[in-house]
């Protein structure tokens, strides 16, 4: 009687939770998705005042393009007004933003992680300070001299930035992962006639290779979605994506045009989705590594 009673709770509690994850699942997507379906329409039907439906219908697309779908946002975004062009600033930032911050981050992390000495442990509480304060902060203190020695606006003024607030996070991330792989590895590598750097490099970064890959996800999505840095220290041709967008709603002097940014946020969302699902299983790993000591 009791197991029956058990597995009769056990069912109502998988039911109950597989119906908030699907909530959750909706109410997560359904911006996403709409704002994809919207991307397709004119401005008329997908900000409808009069009619909400008509962004499902596409009343105003069909009478002004001739369909009920239609392709002029994105055509307008990366082709009248060079939308590509913040496409490809915004991956060379990223790239040298990952790069940089994971070489620096795994040779610091291993090395503090290796330490017996207590300075490791004040050099993380002094990166996390850092890493706590605002990113205006630190974009204030490098304006001047960037003003002083001409070098605002251009795209290395970003990446230094960028990777100065990533920095602490990837060097505190690597270094919990790197006290999850026991020191015998090192050993047994130096015993087989390997230095310090060779073990490091031939048996250590293999074992935690899904941890990098989380910790550069991380990094990757820091630089890619960055507003506050991109938008103050890069002038308007070496802008990116993100300030690009923000650029097409224009203002209270200027007029925007609203679709060139619904298609423009489709098009810088796309990526992040099939990044995610191309490593969900390094990432996974690299969470659960990560999550546990010992």
């Amino acid at each position: 009687m009791s197991s029956t009673i058990a597995n009769r709770s056990s069912r109502s509690l998988i039911v109950i939770s597989s119906a908030f994850v699907l909530l959750w699942v909706i109410v997560a997507s359904f911006p996403f998705l709409w704002t994809l379906w919207g991307s397709f329409k004119v401005q008329g039907d997908f900000f409808s005042k009069a009619d909400w439906t008509q962004a499902l219908t596409g009343t105003r697309t069909l009478i002004e393009t001739g369909g009920t779908f239609t392709g002029k946002g994105y055509e307008g975004a990366w082709v009248q007004e060079e939308f590509w062009r913040a496409a490809i600033n915004t991956f060379i930032i990223v790239f040298f933003t990952v790069v940089i911050s994971l070489t620096f981050g795994t040779l610091g992390g291993y090395a503090l992680a290796r330490s017996g000495h207590n300075y490791s442990f004040w050099l993380l509480m002094i990166a996390l300070v850092f890493r706590a304060m605002p990113h205006i902060t630190l974009v204030s203190g490098y304006l001047l001299p960037f003003f002083e020695w001409n070098l605002w606006g251009h795209i290395p003024t970003a990446i230094i930035v960028l990777v100065a607030i990533n920095q602490p996070f990837t060097l505190w991330m690597l270094h919990s992962f790197f006290l999850n792989i026991p020191k015998d590895l090192d050993e047994s590598a130096k015993v087989d006639g390997c230095n310090q750097f060779q073990a490091f490099r031939h048996v250590i970064i293999p074992v935690m290779w899904p941890g990098v890959i989380t910790t550069g996800l991380f990094s990757f999505l820091l630089a890619y979605n960055d507003f506050s840095v991109t938008s103050m220290l890069l002038s308007e041709e070496n802008r990116t994506m993100v300030p690009a967008i923000y650029g097409f709603l224009g203002s209270t002097q200027e007029e925007g045009n609203v679709m060139f940014a619904v298609a423009s946020v489709v098009s810088a969302t796309a990526p992040l989705f099939v990044l995610v699902m191309f490593f969900q299983r390094q990432i996974v790993s690299g969470l659960t590594a990560g999550a546990v000591k010992g």
